[in-house]
């Protein structure tokens, strides 16, 4: 009578039962990253700072972040950009990483000023655009489209009109969909704070995840 090795039977049993166990969760590890969808961002076209019409389509299939700022702005605008600047650098020559800046200014900002911007800033990244257009249409795809809020305080006799908008960032997939985190709570955190470091070091982290 043939002896069966029931250590060998048993090692065998195992590691059989340990692939079935593991091959979902290796396949889960390569699928959807784990990021809440918010919604899906409108149809756009603006001029970027060397005078292109740059609409939505010009970035799909990258991963981009979004901004409303405005050139003239004293205070949160420059933190938030330098905080931008941060985020192009990580991905420095990846053509699949884009950034959108919306100007809420767009009278003063025009292409030419936005352009002086982006030299300032040392903006290298050619997916980065700085855009300007209708009043209107960019107020309404900041308040609207994204919900982040963007506003005009009108000028007196004494003083000229003033801006306010959020110091966050959105963050969109491939596909056009406004994508985030969720807090330890299990909530979507929504949009990234541009004005701290944590926020920074988050997007970045939510970037290479989507990538």
């Amino acid at each position: 009578m043939k002896k069966t090795n029931y250590s060998y039977v048993g090692i065998t049993f195992i590691i059989l039962l340990f692939g079935i166990w593991a091959v979902p969760k290796i396949v889960d590890s390569f699928g959807e990253p784990d990021l809440a969808t918010i919604g899906e961002v409108p149809a756009f076209s603006f001029t970027n700072q060397d005078g292109e019409t740059i609409t939505n389509a010009d970035y799909h299939e990258k991963v981009y972040v979004v901004e409303f700022f405005f050139t003239t702005c004293p205070d949160i605008c420059p933190i938030m950009n330098q905080n931008m600047v941060k985020i192009q650098n990580e991905f420095y020559g990846n053509p699949n990483l884009g950034i959108a800046s919306f100007s809420i200014d767009p009278t003063y900002d025009t292409p030419e000023v936005l352009k002086d911007y982006a030299e300032a800033y040392e903006i290298t990244n050619p997916h980065w655009h700085l855009l300007t257009g209708e009043k209107f249409d960019i107020y309404t795809l900041a308040n609207k489209g994204f919900n982040l809020y963007a506003g005009e305080v009108p000028g007196t006799e004494d003083s000229e009109a003033s801006f306010e908008h959020s110091g966050f960032f959105a963050l969109v997939d491939q596909e056009g969909n406004i994508r985030s985190r969720y807090d330890e709570n299990g909530n979507p955190i929504i949009y990234y704070d541009g004005l701290t470091q944590e926020g920074i070091t988050m997007i970045i982290e939510d970037i290479k995840k989507l990538l």
